[in-house]
């Protein structure tokens, strides 16, 4: 496996019965790069990631999560290679018994034993970093807004530094301007701390704003690729996805994001003014007050 590439999926095939979800499916995922995941209902996103993490045992096929086999190793060895990834569940799944303070620790006490002023001083940092103020530690789940327990189950999935974040649904359940702050606020991570980001998501707007590449789970293998790639692929569920009319006005409504507006264009079109240059009415200058 290249250096690059910290999770690498060969001929997958997961099957519950008679049913099969996915059937010689490959994959990779580079370092640090935002990777969105999109298909449609039961083909298999949230199983991929059990899978990844070694919470389930897929029916074939090889899974490497930093460069080791999943299928070759011991529970104590998944354990330990788990430690390095961080899990971002659609609702937050916060402990609701648990302040947020509490919650953002329960990653680190499964394998730290730390001093409960140290603990207090990580979990305040973690709310830092996604953005939220000291004092949101001492609330319960049940006090916060939708948009802060995102946030708060971020921090704890940033509790142990990993380099891998899983996100399932992130902007789920957001209003735009939210879920525009937080696509903001995982870009920020990305980039500040240098994590790699997988992303299961139908938000198209996310997928414009932050994604690097896009895996499409169909007829149980997977496409990836760029927006621009998959924009072009003549799959029909592809096609439909991007190329209906949400697809088309989200493309349209970032395409013209970075033009400059109808006033702007406006006033860069204006004629120069007619007259003497600066340098002209300088020397004029000097000659009205020499006479």
């Amino acid at each position: 496996m290249a250096d690059d590439v910290v999770i690498e999926v060969e001929n997958l095939v997961t099957r519950f019965g008679d049913t099969v979800i996915h059937d010689g499916l490959s994959m990779s995922v580079r370092r640090g790069e935002v990777m969105a995941v999109v298909g449609g209902s039961g083909s298999g996103k949230t199983v991929m990631v059990r899978e990844i993490t070694g919470l389930m045992r897929p029916s074939g096929g090889t899974i490497r999560l930093f460069g080791e086999d999943i299928g070759k190793l011991g529970h104590r060895e998944t354990e330990a290679l788990r430690a390095r990834t961080g899990m971002l569940f659609q609702s937050g799944a916060l402990f609701s018994s648990l302040t947020v303070a509490q919650n953002i620790v329960v990653p680190i006490q499964a394998w730290y034993r730390l001093r409960p002023a140290l603990l207090d001083e990580i979990a305040g940092l973690k709310l830092a970093l996604v953005g939220l103020d000291p004092s949101a530690g001492q609330k319960y789940p049940s006090e916060l807004s939708g948009g802060m327990r995102k946030r708060a189950g971020l921090a704890r999935s940033l509790a142990l530094d990993p380099e891998i974040v899983f996100l399932d649904e992130p902007t789920a359940g957001l209003d735009p301007i939210g879920a525009g702050q937080f696509d903001e606020l995982i870009r920020s991570l990305q980039e500040t701390l240098g994590i790699t980001v997988y992303m299961i998501t139908h938000d198209l707007d996310s997928l414009t704003r932050i994604a690097d590449r896009v895996m499409v789970l169909v007829d149980k293998r997977a496409k990836v690729g760029t927006l621009d790639e998959l924009r072009r692929d003549d799959h029909p569920w592809i096609r439909d996805y991007f190329g209906g009319p949400r697809g088309r006005a989200v493309a349209q409504s970032h395409a013209g994001a970075d033009r400059p507006s109808p006033e702007e264009q406006s006033e860069q079109q204006k004629p120069a003014p007619i007259g003497p240059s600066p340098r002209r009415r300088a020397k004029a200058k000097t000659r009205s007050r020499s006479s």
